[in-house]
């Protein structure tokens, strides 16, 4: 079997909710520069939940597009599944951290949060595959030490650990 040529847009990612797809919607578009709000399409009165009621909410960040999807009470997020946010300097860490917890999100280890709807995200400087595949050992192990401590990821301390200072 040969493989064929998609020929269609890009994937899109469909992320499952109860109720709140175009609160996540609007919220995810607020947090990212450059995000974009799309359609946002409603249950008819053929159900099946009640008419009116947002069934999806389509949104682009950086790029990548969104579906959200009201689906009922059936499915839950779980850090099976993450999006990582890669960072170019701490500004960058502690800007999505920082909105990305607000109104209800939880704090995890090692740059991984969830936000106030349970998705999980990883807010990652550029710089630590550099420092956690330093080919001496040593420095990577103490960089992995550092990070390993760490919820929220401070740039700064990581390359401390990592020069060994």
């Amino acid at each position: 079997m040969t493989s064929q040529p998609m020929t269609s847009p890009p994937f899109t990612t469909c992320l499952w909710f109860d109720t709140e797809a175009e609160e996540a919607a609007t919220f995810y578009t607020s947090v990212f520069p450059g995000a974009k709000l799309g359609d946002v399409a409603r249950y008819g009165e053929g159900g099946p939940r009640p008419a009116g009621m947002v069934i999806t909410a389509e949104f682009e960040l950086n790029g990548q597009r969104f579906t959200a999807l009201n689906g009922g009470p059936e499915y839950h997020f779980t850090e099976a599944i993450s999006f990582q946010i890669p960072c170019a300097d701490q500004a960058e860490v502690d800007y999505y951290w920082e909105r990305l917890t607000a109104g209800g999100g939880e704090p995890g280890p090692c740059g991984w949060l969830k936000d106030r709807f349970g998705l999980s995200w990883q807010v990652v400087p550029t710089v630590l595959p550099t420092l956690l595949s330093d080919p001496d050992p040593d420095k990577s192990a103490r960089a992995m030490k550092a990070m390993l401590s760490m919820g929220k990821l401070d740039v700064a301390e990581l390359e401390r650990a990592h020069a060994g200072q």
